[in-house]
Formats: structure tokens, C-alpha cells, sequence
């Protein structure tokens, strides 16, 4: 083998291990049986939510994931393999993934990586069930509004309530 093509081989597997090493979220899916226009759906939806789908050869994926530090990912790196990945957006991945999986039965998950921490295929499940960032930070901005809510509808009940003269 040429050193030219060794030196590309470790190129792309450098490219790899950066793309692994800066992802919030990695997840690794088994895309056998999908069309191409699936595949084009599913790349189309994950740019929208600021995340990528790359299919790499498993043997870069190990050498990349070895040189990162993650290890017993390799039996994730098994048939054909692509990962799902965001480096912004931790949950985006895992639901995007877990949605097309359950519209097409041929797309499978795998596992993949939470943080620089390996992740199980249920790890995976409970992220993609979480709501996305906007509805995190609606949900915390309810539930900080809510105290002063309350307390407005308080005020107002005893400012109506002294306004009334009791009976006689």
C-alpha cells in the first residue's frame, strides 16, 4: 500500500476522532434498508436541528473511537454503521434518530456516545424522549413564572375581596 493512501486513511480517521471528540452526542445507527431519498429526508432533518449523519467505514470508526479514548464501541461498528451527531444540541441525534427509527423499521439504533460517555441503546431512548432545547427552556421559564403568577392571582383575589361590603 502507497503511503499517499495511508496518509488519506489517517486523514479521514483523524476527521473522524474530531468529529467524535467535539459531538455533544453521538448516536450509531444501522441504516441498511433505507432508500435514498429516506436517507436524504433524514440528513435534511438533522441539518435543520444543527446536527450531521456521516457513514464512515467501521474500521475508521474504531481506530478513531480508540484514538479518542472511547472504548468497547466495537461491537457498535458492526454492519453498515453511520453515527448521528450534533456538537451543540445534546438531544436533537438521539430524538431524530428515534423517530425515523419507529417510521422506518429497517433503520436501527445502536448505542452511541452522551458526553463523552458511552451510552446503551435504553441511555439512548430516555435522551430522545426529552424535549428538544426550546421546549426545555419554555419549561423552565413556566415553571420560574409560576410563583409570580400565583401570587398575582392572590393580590388580586383580597384586592376584589376588600371591595365588596359584607352583608348585613
Amino acid at each position: 500500500m502507497s503511503e499517499a493512501i495511508i496518509a488519506e486513511k489517517a486523514k479521514v480517521v483523524d476527521e473522524v476522532a474530531e468529529n467524535l471528540k467535539n459531538a455533544a452526542t453521538v448516536v450509531v445507527i444501522d441504516y441498511r434498508g433505507l432508500t435514498v431519498d429516506q436517507v436524504t429526508q433524514l440528513r435534511k432533518e438533522l441539518r435543520e436541528s444543527d446536527s450531521k449523519m456521516e457513514v464512515v467505514k467501521n474500521t475508521y470508526l474504531r481506530r478513531a473511537a480508540d484514538k479518542v479514548g472511547y472504548e468497547g464501541l466495537d461491537e457498535l461498528f458492526t454492519g453498515p454503521t453511520a453515527i448521528l451527531y450534533s456538537e451543540s444540541d445534546v438531544v436533537a441525534p438521539a430524538r431524530i434518530g428515534k423517530k425515523f427509527a419507529g417510521q422506518f423499521e429497517t433503520l436501527k439504533l445502536k448505542g452511541g456516545i452522551i458526553q463523552g460517555e458511552q451510552a446503551s441503546l435504553e441511555e439512548i431512548d430516555q435522551l430522545a424522549s426529552l424535549p428538544d432545547r426550546d421546549g426545555l427552556i419554555s419549561m423552565i421559564a413556566s415553571a420560574i413564572q409560576a410563583p409570580v403568577r400565583d401570587f398575582a392571582y392572590v393580590v388580586k383575589a383580597v384586592a376584589e375581596g376588600k371591595d365588596e361590603e359584607p352583608a348585613a
